[in-house]
C-alpha cells in the first residue's frame, strides 16, 4: 500500500507544480487553492507512504519521480524542449532512484 501512497503523491505534487505556474505568483484565485489543495494532500499522503519506506529514500523518490514526471509532463503538454542534456539528467535521476530503493531496507 506504501507504493501506492507514493504515487498518489508523486501525481499530487507534479499537480502542485502545474497550478503554481498557472497561479502566476497566487494572483488567480483558483489556481491558488489549487496549489494548496494539492500540497496539501500530497504532503498527507507522502506521510502515509513514510510510516513504511525510510524518510530519506521515501522522500528522495517523491521529489526524484515528481521532478521527472513535471519535466516530461512540460515536454509532452506545454511544448517544453526536452535536450539530450534533460534526458540524461532523467536517466541519472531515474538510475539513483532504484538504487536508493535497491539499497533501502524497506
Amino acid at each position: 500500500m506504501h507504493w501506492l501512497y507514493l504515487a498518489i503523491a508523486v501525481v499530487l505534487e507534479i499537480a502542485v507544480a502545474v497550478s503554481a505556474g498557472k497561479a502566476q505568483g497566487f494572483k488567480h484565485r483558483g489556481w491558488t487553492a489549487a496549489t494548496l489543495l494539492t500540497g496539501a494532500l500530497g504532503t498527507y499522503f507522502l506521510s502515509r507512504a513514510l510510516l513504511t519506506f525510510d524518510v530519506g529514500v521515501g522522500y528522495a523518490l517523491w521529489t526524484s519521480l515528481a521532478g521527472v514526471g513535471i519535466t516530461l509532463l512540460g515536454t509532452l503538454v506545454f511544448g517544453q524542449q526536452l535536450t539530450w542534456h534533460k534526458a540524461i539528467g532523467i536517466a541519472l535521476v531515474i538510475g539513483g532512484v532504484v538504487g536508493l530503493q535497491l539499497t533501502s531496507a524497506s
